[in-house]
């Protein structure tokens, strides 16, 4: 068979959308692996496609592989991830790939993980297959931004979730909160959860207002690890947070009491203690780089205005999601921050709008700190 015509730039770059396209059908399921799609190419064809679809799973290149079959011999697969070369749940795709015959492998992002880093390529070269990396990698940054956040610097990605009316209230000065926006923005916000590993709250908001937090979806979602900072344990132990589906895990201090420990490990949740940080919670960065270490990738912080407030000042927030309903709650509601005053407009934080939209009645804001330099 002679050889078929080196494939464009133009065909590289619609291959790897697609599998950049087919990586985000694993959003929620893959934690703490990277989402991956994989697209197999041979003679200006596509043989086979796959996405890694759950943790544990088979990966995307083998899915692909299972579906060419013989035809992937001699193709180009398009992987929006480099090839792993350890073997961790599953075996290494880089052997699998050199066994299928594979001529060419593409890579968006070359793996930040000290495991493979390289390793996945040059396995692929030391048996001759071409390799090259690169190709759309800002969209396959952004596609996995909670792995690549977790990997490179400890801590998981966070995004804050706020909803607010049109005067940037959250509730009336009696604390009524419920609902500020409309059903759609609510059923949108239980898509965000099922999209992040974990989600973040203060005993403040479980006090006030007896949340669940899980992720409510049609079709089912993954609920995230509940992670709420409760320095005193003040949480009690029959707190939809604590008795609801998936897991929870309380954060306290020093000082906490060991009966109200005893009594929340009882009813299923697990507790630990940090160190405190600022006005008795416990420290930001202490929490963030502990749901590192657990393979937390992604974090939705929903949360009251000290919280939020402390997350943003502290550097700690990568994307805000705001949902803003159309009324007025006016004088003496409640604001979304909390914090010391700002004298000038050189202490404000500014934001860069990435997305604007509609949502049920109501305003989506995607956003992310405008972070000079």
């Amino acid at each position: 068979m002679p050889d078929s015509p080196p494939a464009t730039h133009a065909e590289d770059t619609r291959h790897m959308r697609r599998a950049l396209a087919l990586a985000r059908r694993g959003l929620g399921w893959t934690d703490p692996n990277p989402m991956v799609g994989c697209v197999l190419v041979r003679d200006g064809r596509v043989v086979g496609e796959g996405f890694h679809e759950r943790v544990g799973g088979p990966h995307a290149e083998v899915r692909a592989l299972e579906r060419a079959g013989e035809a992937a011999r001699g193709a180009t697969a398009y992987v929006t991830l480099e090839p792993c070369s350890h073997h961790g749940r599953t075996p290494p795709c880089a052997d699998r790939l050199v066994e299928a015959g594979v001529g060419r492998v593409v890579a968006a992002l070359v793996d930040p993980d000290e495991r493979v880093r390289g390793r996945g390529l040059r396995r692929l070269e030391e048996a001759g297959i071409a390799t090259e990396s690169g190709l759309l990698a800002e969209e396959a940054e952004a596609v996995n931004a909670g792995f690549l956040s977790r990997v490179r610097s400890g801590r998981p990605w966070l995004t804050l979730k706020l909803a607010s009316s049109l005067d940037g209230h959250t509730a009336t000065s009696t604390g009524e909160s419920q609902w500020i926006t409309s059903e759609a923005a609510r059923a949108d916000v239980h898509r965000l959860r099922h999209a992040h590993a974990a989600l973040l709250t203060g005993s403040g908001t479980v006090l006030a207002d007896n949340p669940s937090l899980t992720a409510r979806l049609p079709e089912g979602g993954a609920h995230p690890l509940r992670v709420v900072l409760d320095s005193r344990l003040r949480t009690p132990p029959g707190a939809r947070v604590v008795t609801g589906p998936g897991g929870v895990l309380m954060v306290g201090g020093p000082g906490a009491s060991a009966e109200r420990r005893r009594a929340l490990e009882a009813a299923g949740a697990e507790v630990i203690t940090l160190e405190e940080g600022d006005g008795g919670c416990p420290a930001l960065g202490a929490v963030l780089h502990e749901l590192g270490r657990r393979e937390i990738n992604s974090v939705l912080a929903e949360c009251g205005a000290t919280l939020a407030g402390a997350l943003l000042r502290g550097g700690w927030v990568d994307r805000l999601v705001a949902y803003q309903a159309p009324s007025i709650i006016g004088a003496g509601g409640l604001g979304m921050f909390e914090g010391p005053p700002i004298g000038s407009m050189a202490e404000r934080i500014n934001l860069r709008i990435l997305e604007r939209r509609g949502v049920g009645t109501d305003t989506r804001i995607v956003a992310e700190p405008h972070r000079e330099g």
